[in-house]
């Protein structure tokens, strides 16, 4: 971490950002990944956890390169972060008060029934999302799921694990809220096995309502596309 004091109008504010992923949260690697459009200061507001209305306060804007530097150094790492194959033995849940140890097996698998089935629709639709836009020819070479995406099937996969409750959809989707607080570091390899292992997913016959679903995704980014170039 690197910490600085900057001067406000009503006084000082301190900042402080990590300078290693090891440091950063799935929750906040998220925040950065939906912003269409990033600058410095949405980036040290969602590292630092402190709002950009007091960051917008800071008297000397020449004072945030300090930060500067660190910001742009993980970036360039979070390009490279999917790539890692380090699975994690296990991760820790502070749940409320209470601590929670979840052993992340060998053989990774989602289960129970309920949830294996909501993680391969999470999967296969953002697979079918990637080849509507760009195309089947070569997917799996360009292939990078969304890191809310990655988040949403860990929630299945961690869910009864972590609670020690019987599946519920509602109640898994939720808790993606507590895996957006684990480290992106040993995460993001977990999801990425499970975005590897179902490849033939893209094959599976769609139905009528997921077409639809998919097709209005796809207005979506065309129509903004077409906003952005007129």
């Amino acid at each position: 971490m690197i910490e600085k004091t900057l001067k406000t109008f009503d006084g000082s504010l301190r900042v402080r950002i990590p300078t290693i992923l090891n440091e950063i949260t799935l929750g906040q690697m998220i925040g950065m990944q939906e912003k269409h459009y990033l600058n410095d200061l949405d980036a040290i507001s969602i590292l630092s956890g402190v709002s950009k209305d007091e960051l917008n306060n800071v008297i000397n804007f020449d004072e945030f390169n300090f930060f500067g530097e660190c910001v742009q150094s993980l970036v360039r790492q979070i390009k490279y972060l999917y790539n890692s194959d380090a699975v994690p033995h296990h991760v820790t849940f502070l749940l409320g008060k209470r601590k929670v140890v979840v052993k992340v097996s060998h053989h990774l698998s989602i289960e129970p029934a309920g949830a294996f089935l909501a993680a391969r629709d999470l999967i296969a639709d953002e697979i079918n999302y990637h080849i509507l836009l760009y195309g089947e020819e070569n997917w799996k070479e360009h292939f990078q799921p969304s890191l809310k995406a990655c988040c949403n099937v860990l929630a299945q996969y961690f869910f009864c694990r972590a609670t020690g409750k019987k599946y519920n959809e509602y109640e898994a989707y939720d808790f993606n809220e507590e895996v957006k607080k684990l480290q992106v570091t040993e995460v993001l390899p977990i999801a990425k096995h499970f975005f590897t292992s179902y490849p033939d997913l893209l094959k599976q016959n769609i139905g009528f309502f997921q077409r639809l679903h998919l097709y209005w995704r796809r207005r979506q980014v065309l129509r903004r596309l077409k906003n952005l170039n007129g």
